[in-house]
């Protein structure tokens, strides 16, 4: 037999509701979305990478070259996704530990910092997609700044979810993770 222990009621900020955030939700879902058809594309891709190989001996030139592209998308959606349901990386055990009024500032300041390395992704993604838009990718017969793009759409929707939850954490409110 089991005891069970008395669980404390969680007090929880209210859920936002303003047309920003619910923007930034269907972002988020778009890019979910998009990054489950990326994977099915790389799986594709793959798969017929390996079959030419291997059952026709004459391996397709492209599917290489398309699944590596695929996987720059994929993962460029799946960190924006990441930032806006806060599954990146944090020192949240620490930061509880502080007090209330401390710890809304370390927050803003966390999601200040990562708002910040999204709009480098985007100056530097946008210099790399203007700098390489001219050369032809001999595999997919498409410019190669198509590659360096992916920073800039990661960048532009970190900046974005940063903001959402800079100013949810200022009005104390909740950004509710797009997948719920």
């Amino acid at each position: 037999m089991s005891a069970s222990l008395p669980v404390a009621a969680a007090t929880h900020a209210p859920v936002s509701s303003h047309f920003y955030t619910r923007l930034c939700a269907r972002l988020s879902k778009a890019c979910l979305v998009a990054a489950v058809l990326g994977l099915f594309g790389i799986i594709v891709s793959v798969q017929a990478q390996v079959i030419g190989r291997y059952v026709f001996n004459d391996t397709p030139t492209w599917t290489e070259a398309l699944a590596l592209q695929l996987v720059l998308y994929v993962t460029a959606f799946g960190v924006a996704v990441g930032v806006r349901d806060a599954g990146h990386i944090g020192l949240e055990s620490l930061v509880t530990l502080l007090p209330d009024t401390m710890r809304r500032k370390v927050e803003v300041l966390i999601h200040a910092l990562v708002g910040l390395f999204g709009g480098i992704l985007v100056h530097s993604g946008w210099l790399w997609t203007r700098l390489k838009w001219t050369e032809l990718d001999p595999m997919l017969h498409l410019p190669v700044g198509i590659d360096y793009l992916s920073l800039v759409i990661a960048g532009t929707l970190i900046v974005m979810f940063s903001i959402e939850h800079i100013v949810a954490l200022l009005r104390g409110e909740e950004v509710v993770p797009a997948w719920h």
